[in-house]
């Protein structure tokens, strides 16, 4: 009888240490929420004025409301990594895996993505497997996959006319309906301009429906390299061959048409090319 009352306090003992440890993190997450959320509220404000009326101060504002949400989504990334390392055995994880997972790199997808954990096999788990198998698609190592298009004046266009052709191409997934895209397209036109002399290519792959919006876009947002699309949206090749699920994305091929690197934006764009090119 003392024996069994040992293991069930002992049992006890070990629940109340995980509960209080798992609540450690809910609380994390409700404040990086809670912040969001607020950020969200100050963003429509400023947003749902008449552009004549939003001022130099509210454009300030907007800038820096974009560099705080950058700032929770890195934290909340790593909190959910830490979740998956502290708790691989519990199914505790599965929900924060779901909401950050359009945050983690290749190698960090493979961890999470872990079939031996004890949330694997969790609901939440489903759309973050459908990612995992999209993103092997891409996976660095393997060679480019063929796309056959058309250009802006609707001649064919192959990505073997410029992959495996001697150069680092860029193979970059966007919209013109894409805001995303258009928010991280500057930092491609820069790296296109500082890189091009130097023989970075940039291969624009587009997920347009539309030509017109498509042609404007380009023109607008100062995209001077080589554009392909066949205007499908989300049902085009690119999606499905690539595994694309959502944009901005891209791939960064080596001179022999390797994919290397997988979803460069901002600042690391920039610093994979400098090594590249040092």
């Amino acid at each position: 009888m003392r024996k069994i009352l040992i293991m069930v306090m002992l049992a006890f003992g070990t629940f109340a240490a995980y509960a209080q440890d798992t609540k450690q993190y809910e609380d994390k997450m409700k404040g990086l929420e809670t912040q969001y959320q607020s950020l969200i509220a100050t963003y429509k404000t400023i947003k749902s004025k008449d552009k004549s009326a939003i001022t130099a101060d509210d454009n300030k504002r907007l800038e820096e409301i974009e560099t705080k949400a950058g700032e929770l989504d890195s934290l909340q990334k790593v909190y959910t990594l830490e979740i998956v390392r502290n708790f691989k055995n519990t199914t505790f994880p599965a929900k924060y895996v779901a909401e950050a997972v359009y945050s983690f790199s290749f190698d960090e997808m493979k961890e999470v993505c872990d079939s031996t954990s004890g949330y694997y096999n969790e609901k939440e788990m489903a759309p973050v497997k459908k990612i995992w198998a999209a993103l092997q698609l891409r996976q660095p190592g393997l060679m480019f996959h063929e796309l056959t298009m058309v250009d802006l004046n609707g001649k064919a266009i192959k990505l073997s006319d410029y992959a495996g052709k001697g150069k680092y191409v860029l193979v970059d997934f966007w919209a013109s309906w894409c805001g995303p895209c258009r928010m991280e397209m500057p930092n491609v036109v820069e790296a296109y301009k500082k890189f091009r002399a130097k023989g970075f290519e940039v291969i624009g792959v587009s997920f347009d429906q539309k030509k017109e919006s498509w042609a404007s876009a380009v023109k607008s947002l100062g995209m001077e390299w080589p554009q392909m699309s066949d205007l499908k949206g989300w049902q085009c090749a690119a999606a499905k061959t690539y595994g694309i699920m959502s944009i901005p994305s891209n791939v960064l091929l080596d001179p022999q048409g390797k994919i290397i690197e997988i979803d460069l934006r901002g600042e690391h764009l920039q610093k994979v090319l400098a090594e590249i090119y040092k």
